[in-house]
């Protein structure tokens, strides 16, 4: 019973020590009331809707702090973020919520460039950043910097010397599936120094599955159908395409939510808003907005495979 409960006691001061130095919660260690927040300085309190005169700005209230569904306290300064997703074709989203969280973590510090470290194989798969579609999503082209290592160890190399620059305000570092040499070491020792130096890291993970790794939350996103162009008295133009919208499911937080939450980007105002799923229009509804045959009508076209015949399609030999 004495060498059981002492082996009790060093399990329980070793998952204290573990937790002191990732700053993650554990027993005794952390509030009930102050668990799962981060270490970034919380924003004034935003005074309530009812104080607001009217007509005043949604995001000044609050309706735009969709990443509170998402980060609690929201978005972290620094630490290691995972954000993944298991299908290549989907990386659209997921690297374009990528921009928009480097986005905001550069509005937030008020100075600093972005870095994007894509290894060689995710870049050719998934594509190169467009400085003009940049712009239009709310980044900075001339602070942002695209480093191309050829293997995954170069961009590990890459990313722990790059967390030592205070230059930059968030660092994307982009890889292809669950490569053998990044495992739950590797990853520890880029959040040990993401937070040391006060550096946002995010972890794209292109076509990669879930595994154990140090990152302070992981987020799966994929992508969700866009809601209507606002227009300027509160209405909204049908039959148009909005903002950027995603689906993001947190797999490694307090707040995982297995539906996921839908969350539309602002790249004006650099914020996020909480969407509400649209139902689905009926089967006899849509045929009745759009009465158009998927496929076009054959026109003077025969109706269906002829027969065959007795004659041979070449000459005969003499």
């Amino acid at each position: 019973m004495a060498t059981s409960a002492l082996a009790r006691e060093q399990l329980f001061a070793l998952r204290e020590t573990i937790a002191r130095i990732e700053n993650a919660e554990g027993p005794g260690l952390v509030p009930r009331k102050q668990r799962w927040q981060w270490d970034a300085p919380q924003p004034p309190a935003q005074p309530s809707r009812s104080s607001q005169p009217p007509g005043g700005d949604p995001a000044a209230d609050g309706e735009a702090d969709g990443l509170d569904a998402v980060f609690a306290g929201g978005l972290p300064d620094r630490g290691l973020v995972e954000i993944r997703n298991p299908q290549t074709r989907g990386m659209g989203a997921a690297s374009g919520f990528s921009l928009a969280l480097a986005a905001m973590r550069q509005e937030q510090a008020g100075a600093g460039a972005t870095l994007w470290i894509s290894q060689a194989l995710a870049l050719s798969e998934a594509g190169t950043p467009y400085a003009p579609g940049l712009l239009k999503h709310g980044l900075d082209p001339a602070r942002f910097l695209l480093a191309r290592p050829r293997t995954v160890p170069d961009a590990l190399w890459m990313a722990e010397a790059a967390l030592g620059v205070s230059a930059f305000s968030a660092v994307i570092l982009e890889i292809r599936g669950n490569p053998e040499c990044f495992g739950l070491t590797e990853s520890r020792r880029l959040q040990l120094r993401a937070r040391a130096n006060g550096t946002l890291l995010l972890l794209l993970r292109q076509a990669g599955e879930e595994e154990a790794s140090s990152a302070r939350c992981r987020l799966r996103v994929d992508p969700a159908p866009a809601a209507e162009r606002p227009l300027p008295d509160g209405s909204t133009l049908e039959d148009s395409i909005g903002n950027p919208a995603f689906l993001v499911t947190p797999e490694k937080s307090k707040l995982a939510d297995p539906l996921g939450i839908l969350l539309e980007w602002n790249p004006d105002d650099r914020r996020f808003r909480r969407l509400e799923p649209r139902p689905a229009a009926p089967r006899a509804e849509r045929r009745a907005q759009d009465p158009l045959p998927l496929v076009s009508l054959s026109s003077r076209r025969p109706g269906g495979t002829g027969a065959l015949g007795a004659v041979v399609a070449f000459e005969g030999t003499p």
